[in-house]
């Protein structure tokens, strides 16, 4: 998050001059706004659309009515376009002005004017329409609005009046007539179907029948359980009787009952005895047992006509269907009128169905019969509520053309303002301010998706994945040459930045430093000036260095170190003077400059020599430390030729400066030649560095000479450049 927020504040910092403009752009049309456009006043006031309580009679309230059932439709609105109609307008001028008596040409406002100026809303959730009006002139602006609210008011009370009139004489001419004659038909023909029908009241008979059939149902419910409980009774009785149907009960009853059946009952039994006797004493063929046997058979027949005479319907009793005893009597007794009582109920329960049936029948009858009579009475009942409503709505609006009602009133007169409404200068300098800030923050957007050049010393390192050697600062004009050297080296917070870059250098590379290439991807990044002051902070630490200045193109080191040009590489390899004849030495002890010599139709031809491999093997055996300076990478493959011999190449790049698609490349065409890449320098950072160098070294800055101190001071106003052209 922290870095993020220091990301922006250094985005910010770099896009502060375009950003401020703009802004200031922006605030300026503001004011030149404000200071051109006119004043105007602008006037308040209000209309309230009234409910239906404002009319005593029901027509009126219908018209002045505000709420509406259509979807879509809004009366408000509708009153607010009215508001601004022509003779709305009209009328309010000849109220505002009566001097020009219906002459609108001699009227200082227009129709057009006042709708143009005109402005009605409606506030929200009410029933309020708001009316204001800008004008030059405070005092007629609120006189035109107090006269417009009275020109709505006036129109509405008309618009009602007018409305009520067409319906009290719609109703007089033609409604009601109609209404009493129609009723007079439907009396007359309900009348007649009564007295064929003779139908006296519908409710009253239907309301009879309906208790009749609840009467019925309640005594067919209490026999049906009489019938249930009698049916229970009757499976006892039969149970304990045995007996299946009524007549066996009764000539059960009857043998009982009879004496002589008893005396034959009594004889057979003693004969029965007797055969038994005779039949254990002789054998079945004996005379005594024959006889014995022919008397009880002849015994049988008689008791069997007994029987015979005794039962019911001329039907045979059965010999064990023979109630002797009075318990049996009575149980059968009991089963006999049991059987009878139920016979009874079973008479009843379907005569009450009967009776049932025909009631439902006569009270299905009854709405067939009442469905035209029905018919007639609502009809009858429509006419008579038909003219009752008309009568009453007549009246209605007698009494409404008769109160001149209006749904619109004046809750708020227009007061003539005492401060003008526009321009606001409030509300413009705030929105100017709002649009500006918006304004510099897309401006500095946009500089920055357009900058695609490398902007500090961690987007570096991000980018290329390469080890960051230093932050060097940015230089003032005089320390640029290093004649005299001593404004450069007695600088500590210059000299430091590129001693800590060559003690990077010395430590990160395994083995001793000899020669380092230095380079960069376009022109104008200070390689040459990186190369010349680190190679003077080497010799100050005691190490013996040599600047070659392998740019063959644009050759610029004898200019920084205050040399002669005339001698150099150029003629080392054309074998006109050795190596060590034509280094240069300069006022800064232990450093030695080989500077470029005569200018070659074909430096490429040169660098790629063998002499140039002798040279830079002869300069590496003589010296601790050279540093080769080379032309841009972009611009030809010197750098990469002198790199193949060096200890590697020092990358120099420049914040706001350095294209990064270029050094991308750059950096990826050394890595696919194997070229060793000892990291990248970021030069020319400005206040910056001391992001990366925090000591406080400005405290303890060495005593000066008199004469030395004069020449910082005449230098002090010089203007900063960046680090060389190269």
């Amino acid at each position: 998050m922290e870095k993020r927020i220091s990301n922006v504040l250094a985005v910010l910092k770099r896009r502060s001059a375009p950003a401020i403009a703009a802004f200031a752009a922006v605030i300026g049309g503001a004011i030149a706004y404000l200071a051109v456009t006119p004043s105007k006043y602008e006037a308040y006031a209000r209309l309230m659309l009234d409910d239906k309580r404002v009319s005593v009679s029901e027509l009126g309230r219908d018209l002045t009515q505000v709420s509406s059932n259509s979807p879509g439709n809004s009366p408000l609105a509708d009153q607010a376009e009215l508001i601004k109609s022509q003779r709305v307008l009209e009328r309010a001028i000849a109220i505002a002005f009566p001097q020009i008596k219906g002459n609108l040409s001699q009227s200082p406002v227009s129709t057009a004017e006042l709708s143009h100026n005109l402005k009605v809303k409606i506030v929200p959730a009410t029933n309020i329409l708001e009316l204001n009006y800008q004008s030059k002139n405070p005092q007629l602006a609120a006189q035109l609005l107090n006269a417009i609210s009275q020109a709505m008011v006036e129109d509405n009370t008309k618009s009602i009046n007018s409305e009520a009139t067409k319906v009290k004489e719609f109703l007089e001419e033609k409604q009601v007539p109609e209404a009493d004659k129609q009723l007079r038909q439907a009396e007359a023909q309900e009348n007649k179907y009564r007295q064929l029908s003779g139908i006296v009241s519908l409710e009253e008979q239907t309301k009879s029948l309906v208790q009749s059939i609840a009467t019925v149902e309640d005594q067919e419910r209490t026999l049906s359980a009489q019938l249930q409980e009698i049916k229970a009774r009757d499976v006892s009785l039969r149970q304990i009787t045995n007996t299946e149907n009524l007549n066996n009960a009764y000539s059960s009853v009857r043998s009982g009952q009879d004496e002589e059946i008893k005396k034959l009952r009594a004889k057979l039994s003693e004969l029965e005895n007797k055969i038994i006797e005779a039949r254990l004493r002789f054998t079945e063929e004996h005379p005594n047992v024959r006889n014995l046997v022919g008397e009880r058979d002849a015994l049988r027949a008689i008791y069997s006509e007994q029987l015979a005479r005794v039962s019911s319907e001329n039907q045979n009793a059965s010999a064990k269907n023979f109630a002797g005893d009075q318990l049996s009597q009575d149980l059968n007794s009991k089963f006999i009128v049991n059987r009878i009582e139920e016979s009874a109920v079973n008479d009843r329960l379907k005569l009450l169905q009967t009776k049932k049936v025909n009631l439902q029948a006569r009270l299905a009858q009854l709405p067939i019969k009442q469905q035209t009579l029905t018919v007639l009475t609502r009809k009858r009942e429509e006419a008579a509520a038909s003219l009752k409503f008309l009568q009453s709505k007549l009246e209605e609006a007698r009494l409404t053309e008769a109160q001149k009602v209006s749904n619109i009133r004046v809750i708020e007169n227009a007061v003539a303002p005492s401060s003008p409404s526009e321009p606001k200068q409030k509300v413009i300098l705030a929105l100017a301010s709002v649009f500006g800030s918006v304004l510099a923050v897309g401006v500095v957007l946009l500089l920055e998706l357009m900058d695609n050049t490398l902007r500090d010393a961690t987007e570096a390192e991000e980018l290329l994945q390469l080890p960051l050697l230093g932050v060097l600062p940015r230089l003032p004009a005089k320390t640029l040459v290093l004649k005299p050297a001593n404004q450069f080296l007695d600088n500590i917070s210059l000299v430091e930045p590129y001693r800590t870059l060559f003690k990077t250098l010395e430590f990160r590379s395994r083995e001793q430093l000899r020669l380092i290439v230095v380079s960069s991807t376009i022109s104008g990044e200070g390689k040459s000036v990186v190369a010349s002051h680190l190679a003077a902070v080497a010799a100050m630490l005691s190490w013996r260095t040599l600047v070659i200045d392998a740019d063959l193109r644009k050759p610029v080191q004898h200019t920084l170190f205050h040399l002669a040009p005339k001698l150099g590489i150029t003629d080392v390899l054309e074998g006109n003077i050795s190596l060590l004849d034509a280094v240069q030495p300069t006022d800064i002890e232990n450093l030695d400059v080989l500077t470029c010599g005569q200018l070659h139709g074909r430096p490429s031809q040169l660098l790629e020599s063998i002499e140039m491999k002798s040279l830079i093997a002869e300069a590496s055996e003589n010296y601790d430390l050279v540093i080769i300076d080379t032309p841009p990478l972009s611009a030809c493959a010197d750098a990469s030729t002198l790199a193949q011999q060096s200890d590697g190449v020092v990358l120099v790049t420049r914040p706001s400066f350095t294209d990064k698609e270029i050094l991308s490349r750059c950096v990826w065409e050394l890595t696919q030649n194997r070229i060793p890449i000892l990291g990248v320098v970021v030069n020319g950072m400005a206040n910056l560095t001391q992001k990366y160098y925090r000591y406080p070294i400005h405290g303890s800055q060495p005593r000066l000479p008199k004469s030395q101190k004069q020449l910082m001071g005449v230098s002090q106003n010089a203007k900063n450049s960046p680090n060389g052209v190269k």
